[in-house]
């Protein structure tokens, strides 16, 4: 599988990597629904397997369940993927969580210890604060522990191109991570534009928009999802946009049977036909669904493909 140069890193990462949402399982504010470590660790060796040479996490997910499992996951490979993991989201004794970048020296600790690592390849602030002088103080912070060696690379998740500018000031920023799919674009008019000018690598996530764009949801699927499956609550998994983003769906089905490609494939290939873009984030909670889009890695789609996938979007705008 081909590599691509993460931005000012010397990581040479895979145009697919693996994501550890769901791998945290249920019970939290943005869980997946109960999940079965076996099958998590089964997926994740699936990627590894097939090329795949990196993984992103988060200690939110789960609260901390998802570290732990990619541990699990990477404990005596012989070639152990780069590991990737986020801090400035914390939670409380009620598992309550918040944004905070006051703590992020323990969290580096905690999540090295739940990873079983010395040093983290890529260390990202989860989401900037509120104030400007909190997002400053806590790249500073982040720009020393790259400085100690606890981790190798430092990024961003969730900024914008004001917080960009603030964190630029202080240290040089490896990456951005992005929300970037055929459903939420936004990033394509300035944030990824900026991140090119500047040598900001983008792994963007949610790519096939959490699953509406696999070619395997319905709308009967959705309403039977679990109490615990965030996805319940979210504007894109109910009416009136659901059946338009269904029909996108359609369209990416369409076009994938021209190649012998899945629907989840065409809607990542999608999110890399920009050099803007290094990689995308995909997550997976079998062995099977890796295998519905680890084949996006060296699939590109054509001009008129592309123009055919943004004619159903000016045709079709999102519903208010």
């Amino acid at each position: 599988m081909q590599t691509r140069q993460l931005g000012n890193s010397d990581l040479q990462i895979t145009p697919v990597g693996f994501g550890a949402w769901a791998v945290g399982g249920g019970d939290w504010a943005f869980a997946w629904g109960a999940q079965d470590d076996n099958e998590s660790i089964a997926a994740m060796h699936r990627a590894f397997d097939a090329g795949v040479n990196w993984v992103d996490t988060a200690p939110v997910y789960g609260l901390g369940h998802s570290e732990e499992v990619v541990a699990r996951a990477v404990t005596g490979l012989s070639s152990k993927p780069y590991i990737f993991t986020k801090c400035a989201v914390v939670w409380d004794a009620e598992r309550k969580t918040s944004r905070t970048q006051a703590h992020i020296r323990r969290e580096v600790e905690d999540s090295l210890r739940r990873l079983q690592v010395e040093t983290i390849d890529l260390y990202q602030c989860h989401w900037p604060e509120a104030e400007d002088a909190k997002t400053e103080e806590g790249w500073a912070v982040m720009a020393d522990l790259q400085r100690q060696g606890k981790v190798r690379w430092i990024g961003v998740s969730n900024y914008s191109i004001h917080q960009l500018k603030l964190a630029q000031a202080i240290a040089p920023i490896t990456s951005l991570q992005p929300p970037y799919s055929l459903i939420n674009n936004a990033a394509e008019a300035e944030l990824l534009p900026f991140a090119e000018a500047n040598g900001i690598g983008v792994i963007c996530y949610s790519p096939m928009q959490s699953g509406l764009l696999t070619g395997t949801m319905s709308a009967e699927r959705i309403a039977a999802l679990p109490e615990d499956d965030w996805r319940k609550r979210a504007a894109e998994f109910q009416e009136p946009r659901l059946s338009r983003n269904l029909r996108l769906a359609e369209l990416l089905h369409q076009i994938g049977i021209r190649h012998g490609r899945n629907t989840g494939e065409v809607a990542i290939a999608w999110t890399l036909r920009l050099k803007a873009v290094t990689a995308a984030i995909v997550g997976a909670r079998s062995a099977k669904q890796v295998d519905g889009w680890v084949g996006a890695a060296d699939f590109r789609l054509t001009s008129q493909e592309v123009q055919e996938v943004q004619d159903f979007l000016d045709a079709n705008p999102t519903p208010a």
